[in-house]
């Protein structure tokens, strides 16, 4: 396996925080209202207390004793702006579906419907209808309904690329998990196996970074042609998120041990972290990256501690397991046409735990901080 390249750094290189997104100030915000969001968990009527804590990629909440009802809720994001400048709108449907239910996989849920809420600055019929095009794309291939939804004409509220093109893409979405078999990361042991799922692109995540690079620095348009990529920038940054309910669901309907699973999207493989126990990850394995990431580091002058602190590198969906069960996950990867590869391994060593080593870049991500800096 060919492995990235170690990129230098660039004196003015771009970041996300330069770009307007403030992660450690969203971390600060969420910390003021964790407190209030858990005294909710008390108010609940019967089916509806969660049995999680807040920092998974889904609650669960108890249904009767013996099923869960997994929830999450998550958006298209900035990716909606593209569209917007491509003319184009029959993806971002499947980014939002796609968005929210990688997530409840994690919890080991398998997904049964999302409802959307689609923000306007002006209804426009045909824009609409491709984006529904999107959503009934995405939950066919996730096997969901999508049972109701809301539309909204914020004209006063909302901007876009273009006088009234301002639009956001919002989904919720639920699945079934038995409670007895909920998945979070409890009982993983030094040296199960870390496996990664490839990824179709950048995803929905960091479209705020890959904007300010391509758009503002570069200044290039979305219909340049750009020869790494075989395509247009926009085709490019338009293609959707990867939806990985068919492959997991099935590796969970296996009798393979699997410890933990993680939907790989913003904080990159930081979200290894994820876990109700307390572990690090040493991973001796990266996969090249798509050539969207080459080019967008290479143009904004990021560093590698930045590309993989905001981006999944190509790597969109991780399983841990036990050893005895690799063989079982990349073959069930392989049949459903995910190329797959064993990234590292969990340990549980004092000075690991809290930490994603990339040993072959000399980088370790802090879970608390949510950095990569050199080791």
């Amino acid at each position: 396996m060919t492995q990235p390249e170690k990129q230098p750094r660039a004196e003015n290189a771009i970041t996300y925080e330069t770009s307007g997104v403030d992660t450690q100030q969203a971390e600060t915000a969420i910390s003021a209202i964790t407190k209030a969001v858990r005294q909710t968990f008390d108010f609940a009527a019967p089916g509806g207390r969660p049995v999680l804590d807040l920092g998974y990629f889904a609650n669960v909440l108890d249904l009767d004793g013996s099923l869960g009802l997994a929830i999450s809720t998550d958006s298209a994001g900035t990716k909606v702006l593209i569209a917007q400048r491509v003319g184009r709108y029959d993806t971002i449907g499947i980014d939002c579906v796609a968005m929210n239910v990688n997530d409840l996989l994690c919890v080991g849920a398998r997904p049964t419907s999302l409802v959307d809420y689609v923000a306007v600055e002006q209804l426009d019929n045909g824009i609409m209808q491709q984006i529904i095009q999107g959503l009934h794309e995405a939950a066919r291939q996730s096997h969901i309904s999508i049972p109701g939804g809301e539309i909204a004409q914020m004209a006063d509220c909302i901007r876009g690329e273009a006088p009234g093109s301002g639009m956001d893409l919002v989904g919720t979405a639920v699945g079934l998990v038995a409670l007895d078999q909920i998945i979070v990361g409890d009982g993983i042991n030094e040296g199960d196996v870390l496996i990664g799922m490839s990824s179709s692109g950048l995803h929905s995540n960091g479209y705020t970074l890959a904007r300010k690079v391509f758009f503002d620095h570069l200044g290039w348009e979305v219909d340049r042609e750009v020869s790494e990529l075989g395509e247009t920038l926009g085709e490019a940054l338009l293609r959707p998120t990867r939806i990985y309910v068919d492959p997991v669901l099935e590796m969970l309907k296996s009798d393979v041990s699997i410890k933990s699973l993680a939907h790989i999207t913003g904080d990159g493989l930081l979200n290894l972290l994820r876990t109700r126990q307390k572990v690090g990850f040493q991973v001796h394995t990266l996969p090249k990256p798509p050539a969207i990431f080459s080019v967008l580091q290479r143009g904004g002058g990021i560093s590698d501690a930045e590309m993989y602190r905001v981006f999944n590198m190509g790597i969109g969906f991780c399983v841990l397991v036990a050893p005895e069960g690799v063989d079982s996950i990349l073959a069930t990867a392989e049949e459903h046409g995910v190329d797959s590869w064993v990234l590292g391994h969990a340990t549980l060593a004092e000075e690991h735990v809290g930490h994603v080593q990339l040993l072959p870049l000399g980088l370790s991500g802090d879970g608390s901080s949510g950095t990569f800096s050199p080791e």
